[in-house]
């Protein structure tokens, strides 16, 4: 019985022996399928860090060469271009050229006293990063107020800086004759003026186009005239007989309305004649297919050049150097003036000048004109002519 009982717990313990080895044998088996599944996600994670390593080093290497001087600035390249020199399709022009090369700008057009002053008024809270197409007398006001960026373009050493300031604030790329258009058909050579002081005379009443006197055309033309009257005694500098020649030229002529189409009076013979700046003739007469005459007297006509300039508080220097340099090189100038006309500052620009450009500037030469006494005094004499002639 004892020897029954015995065999019968060793034949049991022998089956929960044989249990537990067969209820274990499950727990051997996951490792083969864990370590497939588990392998399979480090070599995923390896390629995801070194796809995004090499994505990396080339940002970081194109930023660098910026730093450089003349490099390429990286990033946004939208400037802010004031200018007097806009109108006919300038503007429009220089946004879509600039942006082939890279350069996104937005521009403001107004004539040149009005832009000045616009400049001046926003000097604590500057919008512009540069401006281009003002004359000296109107820069000097800018530099006097601190307001200008001393540089040199790439091409300074190319033009002739006895355009430009002497102390490197700004520089020349635009040489502009002004002058007296008229229409042939209505005025013959004969009957045409041979000098502005001529349009004081009676025989022209109504019969030509002043431009807005807070442009650069007008009061540079104005200033012609009046500094041939100086007298240290005199309202301002000039004598009276100068007063009387300049109330006369005001009050015979007719000052351009904004949005006028003075070339289309002048085409129509509604007022034949009209002051212009020498690439805007060419233009138009391109442009309208009509030819005009202008008159070139024996005391010359006044010259202004159209200069480029930084601001101080230009928040894109580096950019704004970049375009001045690609503005004023000769390669620009001379597709600017094969456009518009222009007489370009840049003497490679020049050779590849329009015929029509290089027989304007042979037909007329420069007025001889004491600059520093016109800044000195254009404020006071235009705040008359706008007071006291103007009806």
């Amino acid at each position: 019985m004892n020897g029954r009982k015995g065999r019968l717990c060793v034949f049991v313990l022998i089956a929960l022996i044989v249990g537990l080895m067969v209820a274990c044998a499950p727990a051997a088996t996951p490792p083969p399928t864990v370590a497939p599944t588990s392998a399979p996600a480090p070599a995923t994670a390896v390629p995801t860090k070194a796809a995004v390593q090499p994505t990396a080093v080339p940002a970081t290497a194109a930023a660098q060469p910026t730093a450089a001087p003349k490099a390429p600035v990286a990033g946004d390249k939208t400037l802010i271009v004031y200018t007097n020199s806009g109108s006919d399709g300038r503007g429009d022009w220089l946004k879509e050229r600039a942006a082939k090369d890279g350069y996104q700008i937005e521009y403001l057009q107004l004539g040149a006293g009005d832009l000045t002053n616009r400049l001046v008024a926003e000097k604590n809270n500057q919008i512009a990063d540069l401006v281009f197409g003002l004359n000296a007398m109107e820069y000097e006001k800018l530099k006097k107020q601190n307001m200008l960026l001393k540089y040199e373009p790439t091409w300074a050493k190319e033009v002739d800086m006895a355009y430009g300031d002497k102390d490197g604030y700004y520089y020349p790329i635009v040489v502009q004759p002004l002058i007296l258009a008229y229409n042939p058909k209505f005025v013959s050579k004969e009957t045409a003026p041979k000098d502005w002081t001529d349009l004081s005379k009676p025989e022209y009443k109504d019969k030509y186009g002043i431009l807005a006197l807070g442009g650069g055309t007008a009061k540079t033309i104005l200033a012609g005239i009046i500094v041939r009257y100086a007298d240290p005694n005199g309202k301002y500098g000039i004598s009276d007989k100068g007063w009387e020649v300049i109330k006369s030229f005001i009050q015979n002529g007719h000052i351009v309305a904004t949005g006028e189409d003075y070339w289309g009076n002048a085409i129509s013979g509604t007022r034949p004649m009209f002051m212009m700046w020498g690439s805007g003739l060419l233009q138009n007469e391109k442009d309208r297919k009509v030819d005009f005459d202008f008159m070139s007297p024996d005391t010359g006509v006044p010259f202004v050049v159209e200069q480029v300039a930084i601001f101080t508080n230009s928040k894109k220097t580096a950019l704004a150097k970049e375009f001045v340099d690609w503005f004023g090189s000769a390669k620009i100038q001379s597709e600017w003036s094969t456009k518009f006309g222009s007489t370009p500052a840049h003497p490679e620009a020049l050779k590849n000048s329009a015929p029509e450009v290089k027989a304007l500037m042979a037909a007329v030469k420069p007025q001889k004109i004491d600059w520093g006494f016109v800044a000195s005094n254009i404020d006071k004499w235009m705040e008359k002519i706008e007071l006291e002639y103007v009806k």
